[in-house]
C-alpha cells in the first residue's frame, strides 16, 4: 500500500486504497435504516478523494462511510509543506484549543475535588494539562497521544508522564488500568475509529469512583442540517464519528456510570456561519496550488486567488460577529454545536 498517491490519480483512485469496505449497518447500534447526510471532498487541505458521511435513521450516530483505514488518516492528517493554508477556517479550528475552553472544562472538574492523578487523552501538545494546572496545583498530570507531541510535551513539562499510541492497545491500556481519578478526552472521540472501545478503554484507565470529562460535537445540531458540506465540524475526512448526547449518555449508563453533569451552554463553539463562510468563499475562488495537482496554477491564477481570498476576509469577519452575537441564544437551544459529559464510574 503506498502512503502517498500519484500527483496525476484521479480521486477516485487516490481514495480507494485508504478507506476500509463500505458499511451496511450502524457501527454503534447494528441497525441498517441508514441515510446519507453528505459527500464532500476534503476542504480545507484539498487533498484528493471523495468521502460520505451516513446518518442512523434508529439512533442518529453519524459517521464515515466508507471509512478511513490507520494508513488512510494518517495521509489525510499529514501536514505537507506547500500545501494551501487558509488563515479563516484555520483561525475558527483553533477556537476549539483556546486557552478560554480549557479554562472552562477545567473548572466543571472543580465540584468533584482535587483528583491526585489525572490523564488527558489525545492531548497532543498537552496545553489543556497545562491551564487545568492553574485549578489543580497538585494534580499529577499525564498525557496520551498517537503522535509524538506528547514527548515534547513532556519536555516542556506540561504533563509528568507521555504516552506514544492508542489508549485502545493492549500494552498501553495493561501499564493504564485504574491509574487515574479523572480521564479527560476534549474533541478526541470524533477522530477514533471505534468510540465505544475509546470510551470502555478510558473506564478501564480510572479507578473505582473516577470520573470521565468528555467534549465532543453533536450531530444533531440544527447548524449541521442547514449549512450540510459547510458545516466546519464535519471536518472530512478527520472526523470519523459523530455521537448524539442521548447515544453516548446510555452507553455510559450501561458500562455502570453516573451521569453527573451533561451541559451543551459552557461549550458551544462560535463559529458556524464565519466556519461555514470561510470554506465556500475558498472553494468559490480558483483552485488553490497544492504538491498533489499535476499541473501547477499560473502566477497570474495564484495572484488571483490570493487577492480574491483577501478581499473575503471582511465577509468572513461579519459571519464571526453574528456567530458571537447569536451565540447566548444557539449555546441554549438545539442550535448548540458541542456539548459536555461528566460521567462517575461505579465505586
Amino acid at each position: 500500500m503506498t502512503a502517498q498517491p500519484a500527483p496525476s490519480a484521479p480521486p477516485v483512485q487516490a481514495t480507494t486504497r485508504v478507506h476500509e469496505p463500505r458499511r451496511e449497518d450502524c457501527p454503534w447500534c447494528g441497525s441498517a435504516r441508514l441515510r446519507n447526510r453528505l459527500r464532500t471532498g476534503d476542504l480545507r487541505q484539498y487533498k484528493p478523494g471523495s468521502f460520505t458521511v451516513d446518518e442512523c435513521r434508529d439512533c442518529g450516530h453519524t459517521f464515515q462511510n466508507p471509512r478511513l483505514t490507520f494508513e488512510g488518516l494518517a495521509l489525510y492528517h499529514r501536514t505537507v509543506r506547500g500545501a494551501p493554508r487558509d488563515v479563516a477556517a484555520d483561525t475558527l479550528l483553533a477556537l476549539r484549543a483556546s486557552r478560554l475552553r480549557h479554562r472552562s472544562a477545567a473548572r466543571a472538574m472543580l465540584r468533584f475535588g482535587e483528583p491526585e492523578s489525572w490523564l488527558d487523552v489525545g492531548t497532543g501538545h498537552a496545553r489543556f494539562p497545562a491551564t487545568a494546572r492553574e485549578f489543580f496545583p497538585y494534580t499529577s498530570f499525564d498525557g496520551l497521544d498517537h503522535t509524538p507531541r506528547v514527548v515534547r510535551a513532556r519536555s516542556a513539562d506540561r504533563v509528568e508522564e507521555a504516552h506514544v499510541g492508542l489508549l485502545t492497545n493492549p500494552r498501553i491500556a495493561a501499564a493504564l488500568r485504574a491509574r487515574y481519578d479523572v480521564v479527560s478526552m476534549l474533541h478526541h472521540l470524533e477522530g477514533t475509529p471505534d468510540p465505544r472501545a475509546e470510551l470502555h478503554a478510558a473506564l478501564e484507565a480510572l479507578r473505582p469512583g473516577g470520573h470521565l470529562l468528555i467534549e465532543t460535537l453533536n450531530p444533531r445540531s440544527v447548524y449541521a442540517a442547514l449549512l450540510g458540506r459547510w458545516w466546519l465540524a464535519y471536518d472530512q475526512p478527520r472526523h470519523l464519528h459523530l455521537l448524539p448526547p442521548h447515544n453516548l449518555r446510555a452507553e455510559l449508563e450501561a458500562a455502570g456510570c453516573t451521569i453527573a453533569l451533561l451541559d451543551h451552554r459552557p461549550v458551544h463553539i462560535p463559529h458556524d456561519l464565519s466556519g461555514a463562510t470561510a470554506l465556500a468563499l475558498s472553494h468559490a475562488l480558483p483552485v488553490p496550488d497544492t504538491p498533489w495537482r499535476a499541473v501547477p496554477p499560473s502566477p497570474l491564477h495564484r495572484h488571483t486567488r490570493t487577492a480574491l481570498l483577501r478581499a473575503g476576509i471582511p465577509l468572513v469577519a461579519l459571519a464571526s460577529a453574528a456567530d458571537h452575537l447569536l451565540a447566548p441564544v444557539a449555546s441554549r437551544t438545539r442550535f448548540a454545536n458541542t456539548y459536555r459529559v461528566v460521567a462517575r464510574k461505579a465505586t
